[in-house]
């Protein structure tokens, strides 16, 4: 009879590390606590959290500085991310494409952040959201692009599902200089701007209020909302870019 083989502590420390990436509590770019404070927290010795580290180092997931502390990566979105990225800005079709899966993606991530969300994901969700209203009306509209990404992010990760919450990540990158232009073009229509507000506060309250169909709803109703003012501002740059390039022809003539 063979005997249970018990797992190397640093395997331990691995595997619970390798969790916190996956759940989003470690998030790329954050840089790990000191070694003697993790160790301590963990309960391991500071040779089995090096060992530990090492192990996740050689999977990609996290990258160590000489004398700058230990960074996770973003090795888990990454490798969807780049090709993509390069192709949605060269081929604007792709973003309709995006736009169907977030629709998709969010309407669930909605529902299941209703369902499942805890007191602090609750609190998170309420920080990002008041947030969000903070620079509704900041001159930048990277800081605008920047609260709404964090909010949606926010909801994906209170869905408690780690692959929803990943891919939400990825698709809102993708989206990015979209949600930018659509904001900036936006800016001084104050009808959208109302809408925009009135379509978060719908998803942020029925997941508040753990009404999963309604909040699947109201996530459904903003990205279709997304969608047509998208299509709506591409043609508009299209055509002051042509009027723009029609008066140049004429100016040199």
């Amino acid at each position: 009879m063979s005997k249970l083989q018990v797992p190397r502590v640093s395997d331990a420390v691995a595997t619970t590390l390798e969790q916190r990436i996956l759940e989003g509590s470690l998030k790329p770019g954050d840089r790990l606590p000191a070694e003697r404070e993790l160790a301590a927290e963990l309960g391991v010795s500071r040779p089995s959290l090096r060992e530990a580290i090492q192990k996740l180092a050689s999977k990609g997931l996290l990258r160590s500085q000489q004398g700058g502390g230990t960074y996770v990566t973003g090795a888990l979105q990454a490798s969807f991310l780049d090709p993509w990225q390069a192709m949605v800005g060269s081929y604007p079709n792709l973003r309709e494409d995006v736009l169907e899966l977030r629709r998709t993606l969010e309407g669930q991530a909605a529902e299941w952040a209703a369902e499942r969300a805890t007191e602090a994901d609750l609190l998170r969700l309420t920080q990002a959201f008041e947030q969000m209203q903070k620079v509704a009306d900041a001159p930048e509209i990277a800081t605008r692009a920047a609260a709404d990404i964090a909010f949606h992010q926010a909801i994906g990760e209170a869905a408690h599902n780690a692959l929803i919450a990943h891919l939400s990540v990825v698709l809102l990158r993708l989206m990015r200089d979209s949600i930018e232009l659509n904001l900036g073009e936006l800016k001084d229509v104050a009808a959208a701007g109302r809408l925009l507000a009135s379509q978060h506060a719908a998803l942020y309250s029925a997941i508040c209020e753990r009404k999963p169909q309604a909040a699947r709803a109201a996530a459904e109703t903003h990205i279709d909302f997304v969608r047509e003012t998208l299509a709506q501002t591409l043609r508009s740059v299209a055509r002051r870019e042509t009027a723009e390039r029609r008066l140049a022809v004429e100016f040199r003539e």
